[in-house]
């Protein structure tokens, strides 16, 4: 059971400017921004993740950059268009607050899986990509450095929302009820019977003890993929 840790790029110049960003190229992380990913990757300081698996847009590459910069070992940085943003067509590049006043803002926020933005992607299309990539370089990475392997998928709110609603086992409709903010780290592990969500939203705290032991024990315990009766015992 690979473990993937879900990384929402840190804040942007367009976050602060109430701007709905999108796939606008040119949009970087603000000061707090850069200081925020800095901090979630000294989280994963004891770890040795596999690889970085990064949307092509600015904001989140410079989000992989600093994840992996005080780690004290080179780990590859990958692109995956299937990471990348929604597109919200007409709605690029405009104030949250004036779209707040437009008639498909209730539609997104209610009924998200029927939300088509006009001239771009339906959030529907969004999650299924989204999806479809994480759980596809899950397998590859588990392939390929065994089920102890770890890894950091760099993404979007949007994005990060919909692959936690699909490890929860949520309709798409419900996905607003989960909260991403910029710098935090979710962590999911996908199982041949289920997904585990380990961790959602998190802003502080090292994710060492995800490292898997240097020395296994004989011990009793359920098959991969199997919940606990009554709880684990923690880690």
């Amino acid at each position: 059971m690979a473990t993937v840790i879900l990384a929402r790029h840190g804040r942007s110049t367009a976050n602060t400017a109430g701007i709905l960003a999108g796939r606008t190229r040119g949009v970087r992380l603000d000061d707090r921004g850069r200081e925020q990913a800095r901090s979630a990757g000294e989280r994963l300081v004891g770890l040795r993740p596999a690889l970085v698996v990064t949307s092509p847009l600015a904001r989140c590459r410079e989000t992989a950059s600093e994840l992996v910069r005080g780690l004290g070992h080179e780990v590859p940085i990958t692109r995956e268009k299937g990471l990348t943003e929604c597109d919200y067509g007409s709605w690029t590049g405009q104030q949250i607050r004036a779209l707040t006043k437009e008639p498909m803002w209730r539609t997104v926020q209610a009924h998200p899986s029927a939300a088509v933005f006009p001239g771009g992607e339906s959030l529907a299309a969004m999650s299924a990509r989204g999806v479809e990539a994480v759980r596809r370089w899950d397998r590859a990475v588990e392939e390929e450095h065994g089920a102890d392997a770890i890894w950091v998928a760099v993404s979007h709110g949007d994005v990060i929302k919909a692959v936690l609603a699909d490890a929860l086992g949520l309709h798409l409709d419900e996905f607003q009820r989960i909260v991403v903010d910029p710098g935090s780290l979710s962590i999911v592990r996908y199982t041949p019977h289920r997904a585990f969500v380990l961790a959602s939203n998190t802003h502080a705290g090292s994710l060492a003890h995800l490292a898997p032991p240097t020395r296994r024990r004989r011990r009793s315990r359920p098959a991969d993929g199997d919940a606990v009766v009554g709880g684990t015992t923690g880690t």
